[in-house]
């Protein structure tokens, strides 16, 4: 999808851009779409434990077949539909069994286009299949374990490309430069997910980042003492640390927050480059 821009007529719409959604539907299948409870980011004793959550525009849940490569079923895409639980878009899929389904919509896929699922499926965008693909396939919403549902690449515009094969594991390379092993038996689909100019849009106003469930930030040096390790002073005062900190003490901007021992460790080959602000 192309990115729509607006004419300055106000101060908010002025360098703002979003993606072009006009040509999508309103949700097809009903029976896959259910009420969405927004938790405002807090646990169920009301206790904030996600800061910067809250508000937004009132949602419907729509259940995205993950498991596709489960069973052998051919279907057609029938049309395009936003979606506001991600940042892509998602298209029906009507199986030749009956069935009826949600998928994230590849890049490159048309209304109309018939996909597949299953071992003896071609590797063609939109069709799922077990990782053992030819070398140099995009692939997206790739399973970890068998049975889970894809996990990996699942984002607007995000590939992964299987690099090596040999023995029972394949190897994939994702965007952020991580390398990792993943079992030839786990289903991936083939191709990119769409909604790649996702990351061009201009939201504009903060209005906007308040319709999508997004709170206020406010910087620790702004605050008291008693608020965050950065704040206090006099003035414009700088943080008064050798490291950034968390509101909590904890080093921020840089630290690695992934936990160690992980049982997914002994599958990354190569961790992921690291960010600007890890760089420092």
């Amino acid at each position: 999808m192309a990115i729509r821009l607006y004419k300055a007529c106000t101060p908010g719409t002025r360098n703002r851009s979003v993606l072009d959604s006009r040509n999508t539907v309103r949700p097809d299948l009903r029976r896959l779409t259910s009420g969405f409870t927004s938790r405002r980011g807090r646990n169920s004793r009301g206790i904030v434990t996600s800061r910067h959550r809250g508000g937004g525009h009132k949602r419907l849940y729509r259940r995205i077949d993950s498991r596709r490569g489960k069973r052998s079923v051919s279907g057609r895409v029938v049309t395009v539909e936003y979606d506001p639980n991600r940042n892509a878009y998602i298209s029906p899929v009507h199986h030749e069994d009956g069935d009826k389904g949600y998928i994230s919509h590849p890049e490159g896929i048309r209304i109309g286009d018939a996909t597949s699922a299953g071992p003896n499926a071609l590797a063609t965008v939109g069709n799922a299949l077990p990782t053992h693909m030819p070398l140099g396939t995009v692939m997206h919403g790739i399973e970890v374990a068998p049975g889970r549902g894809g996990q990996l690449a699942r984002a607007a515009g995000t590939p992964a490309k299987l690099i090596a094969k040999g023995g029972q594991l394949a190897t994939s390379r994702s965007p952020p430069g991580e390398v990792r092993s993943i079992p030839q038996n786990c289903p991936a689909a083939a191709g990119q997910v769409g909604s790649v100019d996702f990351r061009n849009r201009t939201l504009g106003k903060a209005g906007s980042k308040r319709w999508l469930g997004s709170r206020p930030r406010v910087r620790g040096v702004v605050m008291n003492p008693v608020d965050h390790p950065h704040g206090g002073g006099e003035g414009r005062a700088p943080i008064g640390r050798k490291k950034p900190l968390t509101p909590w003490g904890r080093a921020a901007l840089g630290k690695r927050s992934r936990k160690m021992n992980r049982y997914s460790d002994n599958y990354i080959l190569h961790r992921r480059r690291a960010s600007r602000r890890e760089r420092r």
